[in-house]
């Protein structure tokens, strides 16, 4: 896929123009003449819809009800554009040594012990994330109430065509390729978007040139005279009509701006409006908690009015394992980020190169260079063990408590030793001879990989026991979910159950770890355009008969 150069939508012939051509690809910053810091925001305004989020689903849904309706986005980090760390592939991860209140990831320790790290930018984990894009499975679907697959498909093209390349496969990676089929992981399926058992060569959201295009890069579809995008917008509350009403109705927000000041957004009096969280499955479960919808003990903790009392919010936390091994290489390597994956029941494997993944010093690497080598790693499907998600404060700056519970279900663990055990046959592979030191065993290489930097204590067995391999060296993919399920918090239609005009539409509401919450974005829009669409045209047949 190739590069286009920038474009600026100005007219409505050309936001319907766009479905039908091929988009411009922005490679520098966009001129979005809707997106604004909030600082700029009125005091008091009225919108139709209301989106909490500007990341993987926000931006989907805003964009596509702009067409018809006028929207309020607010994310509360920065813009992607104009941030090389952000935008150019050699620059990745920079961020995660970033700890300041400006930087595009906000880190975080789980109460399991382990470093993590969310999205505060515009554009959300595609503007942190290794750039790897992969379509879903047919599970996935039914457990996220996908029921179209022709809008699946379609919300699928909406995305890839602005933002997803045919990456060009480096040495490093083409010989894991080899290194995966040699150690069983078949059959190898060429290059394919779908999630598919086997080897293949994925998308990536870096192009050709190693620029990184963001979910951001999809408001170049947005109809710039129904959309409102606020930057530096940080929501501390929903408010509710709860006076004369047998169910509470979600009607505005409060947000604050980056010098402190507060703004109120409402929805329009007609009551066909919505407000959408989008905040991830930290902020979404959060702001409905400082809303007063929640576990009734947690809100009474933090003396916050009870809306609902709904137990189910915050359950459910899951995060996907990663344990990642260092191989060494005798010769340059060249950086990549995912290119080539392996995927066998239960877990995934995937590499990078030149890159220091563990935010290692020199000397962690005990005389080798991370940019002499690279780090293959597995990350556990699912999974099946679950955490909760605790209010640390009134404050909807301060992270809340969550912990996830990593491999406290056996059949995560014994997912990891899979996954471990796959990449140590790949290691003793031919097609990866070249990138291996001679006389450098498997076990020299955990020997290493066990005193690299790790956030939980180390046993002396570590590197003789794949299963405490898997505890002592656990990480994250930035894959954590859950705190509003479907089916326990919202329904089918991801509405907050015992509530009107509020959705929760984010990982928060899944039970396993989705591969593409842009598409769900793009499809829930669609929906909610169309349910809307059909409510206001029933209207309009009732009182012409009448």
């Amino acid at each position: 896929m190739m590069a286009y150069g920038p474009c600026r939508i100005v007219a409505a012939t050309l936001i319907i123009a766009i479905f039908f051509h091929k988009p411009c690809v922005a490679e520098i910053p966009p001129n979005y003449t809707f997106m604004h810091e909030a600082t700029k925001a009125p005091k008091i305004s009225f919108y139709d819809y209301i989106v909490v989020g500007g990341g993987l689903t926000g931006i989907p849904i805003a964009t596509t009800l702009s067409q018809n309706y006028s929207v309020l986005l607010l994310e509360r980090g920065g813009s992607p554009y104009g941030n090389p760390d952000i935008t150019n592939s050699a620059n990745f991860g920079n961020y995660f040594l970033d700890p300041s209140s400006d930087s595009p990831s906000e880190l975080f320790m789980s109460e399991d012990g382990v470093g993590n790290a969310r999205p505060r930018v515009l554009g959300g984990g595609t503007s942190i994330n290794a750039g790897l894009y992969t379509r879903d499975d047919q599970k996935f679907f039914k457990e996220a109430r996908l029921m179209d697959e022709n809008l699946v498909n379609s919300s699928y093209e909406f995305v890839e065509k602005v933002m997803v390349f045919e990456p060009v496969v480096t040495e490093w990676q083409s010989a894991w390729k080899g290194a995966f089929m040699e150690a069983g992981v078949t059959p190898y399926n060429g290059f394919t978007y779908d999630y598919i058992i086997g080897t293949k060569v994925g998308g990536t959201t870096f192009d050709e040139n190693g620029q990184r295009h963001t979910a951001a890069d999809l408001l170049q579809y947005a109809n710039p005279l129904g959309l409102s995008v606020f930057l530096h917008a940080t929501v501390g509350k929903i408010v509710f009509k709860t006076k004369e009403r047998t169910r509470p109705m979600a009607y505005g927000v409060v947000f604050e701006d980056a010098s402190g000041n507060k703004h109120r957004a409402y929805l329009k009096g007609d009551q066909k409006g919505e407000i959408i969280l989008s905040a991830g499955p930290l902020g979404s479960p959060q702001i409905l908690m400082l809303s007063g919808i929640g576990p009734i003990d947690q809100l009474d903790a933090q003396q916050i009015k009870l809306v609902l009392n709904q137990p189910l919010v915050g359950q459910g936390m899951a995060d996907n394992p990663l344990n990642a091994i260092f191989v060494p290489s005798p010769i340059p390597v060249g950086q990549s980020v995912v290119q080539v994956i392996g995927t066998q029941v239960g877990s995934q494997i995937e590499q990078v190169s030149s890159v220091n993944l563990v935010l290692g010093s020199p000397s962690d690497y005990q005389g080798f260079s991370y940019e002499m080598g690279g780090f293959v790693f597995s990350k556990v499907d699912g999974p099946f063990s679950t955490g909760e998600l605790k209010l640390r404060s009134r404050n909807p700056t301060d992270i809340p408590s969550v912990k996830f519970n990593y491999f406290k279900d056996p059949r995560d663990l014994e997912k990891c030793v899979n996954g471990i055990s796959t990449i140590l046959k790949a290691i003793e592979s031919k097609a990866l001879s070249k990138f291996k030191y001679t006389n450098m065993t498997t076990q020299d290489i955990l020997d290493i990989n066990v005193k690299l930097p790790s956030y939980l204590p180390i046993h002396e067995n570590t590197s003789l026991s794949l299963e405490q391999f898997c505890k002592d060296t656990v990480r994250t993919v930035w894959q954590f979910h859950g705190g509003c399920q479907i089916g326990k918090v919202v329904d089918d239609d991801y509405k907050v159950i015992g509530v009107d005009t509020l959705r929760v539409i984010d990982g928060s509401t899944l039970l396993n770890a989705p591969a593409n919450l842009l598409m769900l974005g793009r499809y829930m829009g669609l929906t909610i355009q169309a349910q809307r669409l059909a409510s206001d045209e029933s209207e309009s047949g009732l009182l012409f008969t009448s």
